[in-house]
């Protein structure tokens, strides 16, 4: 049984060998589904599988050489339309096997079918007690954020969902200790995110299971989670406390060369940012408002990222920022020497040219931090 949580599951694709009739069979009997369905994978997003629904019943064969993940999205969805009929599946493809869809999308609904999805329908039902919990905790916090402040809802989910993330992974291992010669029990240890966690589900795997046409699947999964986590462990070093900032000489604004060891003797706060990222722009307003509250204490360096400059310059004019600013284009390393994962970044600079303090993400402890230096 599943329920529409996409954000809440790793699952990316994975390579396996090749399989002889290189396709799965979609069968589907379903409410809330429109009348038309895309079907793609993460590297067709533009060219995805067009299916015509009649009377929520739709029947297709999608091209699958390898185990991996399939998406069933309404056109609304991959147009960034508003729609009411919202589709969003991702589902586990499996070559030379047929996969059953009944339910609602609004809702919950079953996967089901031949050998493999019979298996895959048992982990669902598995972990649809704790799914049923997430999502609730899920809508308070959509309910919260409305009635209250994203502050708020952002408090109540980080308190609320580390014991249910531990519930789910004890229901994963569970249901992977009992069966360890299903091939579902190494469909969902992606699902686990936790990399020892994964490392630990795949030894009670039979040697069957372990090494057959799943292992690609989930090792692939093992594998990028081990080497995000490499990634933040070095990015971390990077930024942490009394590194001293590399030095870098970007072109700002009117085209001029701007080194930032040009700002030393002040405090920096360095901003990586994108006219294309949401949270860096929610948190614009609030930013104008403590560099007008502690105006000649700090300089802001915002270094723009994955934009063309026309779309960099256009985005600092319409959100009016006054600070200052300079274009990093792809071919530069600053992104690497600072151990960007994310955006976006604020990594503040002391006057000795060492950093002070790195957060990522719009996050409210960056203002309490600004008070407690400036105040």
């Amino acid at each position: 049984m599943k329920k529409v949580l996409l954000s809440l599951v790793l699952m990316v694709a994975a390579q396996v060998g090749f399989a002889a009739d290189g396709k799965v069979h979609v069968k589907g009997d379903m409410k809330n589904v429109g009348d038309t369905l895309f079907v793609l994978t993460r590297e067709m997003m533009t060219q995805p599988q067009t299916v015509l629904v009649k009377d929520g019943k739709f029947e297709f064969d999608f091209p699958v050489e390898k185990v991996q993940n399939i998406f069933i999205v309404s056109p609304g969805l991959l147009r960034q339309q508003r729609e009411a009929n919202r589709v969003q599946m991702q589902l586990i493809a499996v070559p030379g096997e047929t996969m059953e869809l009944t339910g609602d999308t609004k809702s919950r609904y079953d996967i089901n079918g031949s050998n493999f999805y019979k298996e895959y329908h048992s982990a669902d039902l598995a972990m649809e007690a704790v799914n049923n919990e997430i999502s609730a905790m899920v809508e308070n916090a959509n309910k919260i954020m409305t009635e209250q402040s994203q502050e708020a809802a952002a408090k109540y989910y980080n308190e609320q969902m580390p014991a249910l993330t531990a519930k789910m992974q004890n229901a994963i291992m569970d249901f992977i200790k009992k069966n360890p010669n299903s091939e579902a029990s190494a469909a969902i240890i992606p699902q686990l995110e936790d990399l020892a966690k994964m490392k630990e589900a795949a030894n009670l795997l039979s040697e069957t299971v372990k090494n057959g046409r799943m292992k690609g699947f989930y090792q692939n999964v093992i594998d990028q989670v081990e080497a995000q986590k490499k990634a933040e462990e070095e990015s971390a070093k990077k930024q942490a406390a009394g590194v001293v900032a590399p030095d870098f000489t970007l072109n700002d604004i009117n085209g001029k060369p701007l080194a930032l060891s040009s700002l030393k003797g002040k405090y920096v706060i360095l901003d990586f940012w994108g006219s294309w990222c949401g949270w860096c722009i929610k948190g614009f307003p609030e930013m104008k408002n403590y560099y007008n509250k502690y105006k000649g204490k700090f300089e802001i360096l915002g270094i723009d990222c994955n934009d063309t400059e026309q779309k960099w310059k256009d985005a600092v004019k319409k959100n009016e920022l006054p600070w200052l600013h300079v274009y990093n284009p792809r071919t530069s390393k600053v992104l690497a020497d600072y151990g960007i994962q994310g955006f976006p970044t604020k990594i503040i600079v002391g006057p000795d040219g060492k950093i002070v303090k790195t957060i990522v993400g719009e996050d409210p402890a960056f203002y309490t931090l600004l008070d407690e230096l400036f105040k």
